[in-house]
């Protein structure tokens, strides 16, 4: 069975699909196999998320938005996950805040980084950057240190999704801004971020984009206000709540 051939009214159409496209980008070539294992750790949160956005999480998508529509040279950075699981959504977010997309791997090849690059070509990307290599982030010995000068070494802002949380934590070193986009709200990364959005990945890149176009009119001052206003202590705090404090009936058991 493949992606199209999922029925739409089956009760894990969305679960299936996603499944299928990081099952696909394997058989691509741009999502490692790591990447299924990582996929699987993810799906096991959102279950216990109530696969749902949260408030919390919607409030750290507007102060995303407007984080990145503040900032002076944004980034988003993409992996082969990234790349498999929403590709033009990533690219409908770039195009939204004015972000360069930038090809970030732990697990790096050229080849998986040209095939990533390709595919979000094919998905709507008109210059994808990552080819370069030619600048570091200090302090990290693999390969996801390498980056372009005149990309993430040179943003102000990153978003970083599905992150490796010793290159969160370097990233904050730098004294950039971060926004990473994780289902484990215990995780390094998103304990480290300014804007942490504990939602699926799936559902938040596109949440973010649109509250970018609702807020494509805001003065600067609006921006900031949107996103100083934001508390990351209080978002993880509401999405470990709602972990703990879950239940798995269904609304009518309940």
């Amino acid at each position: 069975m493949t992606e199209t051939e999922v029925p739409e009214d089956h009760p894990r159409y969305a679960s299936l699909v996603t499944r299928h496209r990081i099952e696909a980008g394997v058989e691509k070539g741009i999502t490692s196999k790591q990447g299924l294992i990582a996929q699987g750790r993810g799906e096991a949160f959102d279950y216990l998320l109530g696969e749902r956005t949260l408030p919390s999480a919607d409030r750290a998508a507007r102060a995303a938005a407007a984080t990145l529509l503040a900032a002076d040279r944004p980034v988003i950075s993409v992996n082969g996950n990234v790349a498999a699981l929403a590709p033009a959504e990533t690219v409908e977010l770039a195009e939204a805040v004015d972000a360069d997309l930038e090809v970030n791997l732990f697990n790096h090849t050229d080849e998986r980084v040209r095939r990533i690059a390709d595919h979000l070509r094919e998905h709507g990307a008109d210059e994808v950057k990552g080819l370069t290599g030619d600048g570091e982030i200090p302090g990290l010995s693999h390969a996801r240190g390498v980056v372009d000068a005149d990309g993430i070494g040179a943003a102000d802002v990153v978003v970083v999704p599905l992150e490796d949380g010793d290159r969160a934590a370097a990233l904050d070193a730098m004294g950039k801004t971060e926004i990473v986009i994780d289902l484990n709200p215990g995780s390094r990364s998103p304990r480290t971020a300014d804007v942490p959005i504990i939602d699926n990945l799936i559902r938040a890149v596109p949440n973010v984009t649109a509250h970018a176009r609702d807020l494509a009119d805001a003065s600067p001052a609006e921006l900031r206000e949107i996103a100083d206003a934001f508390d990351a202590d209080e978002a993880l705090a509401a999405a470990e709540a709602a972990i703990r404090e879950g239940s798995f009936e269904t609304p009518d058991e309940g």
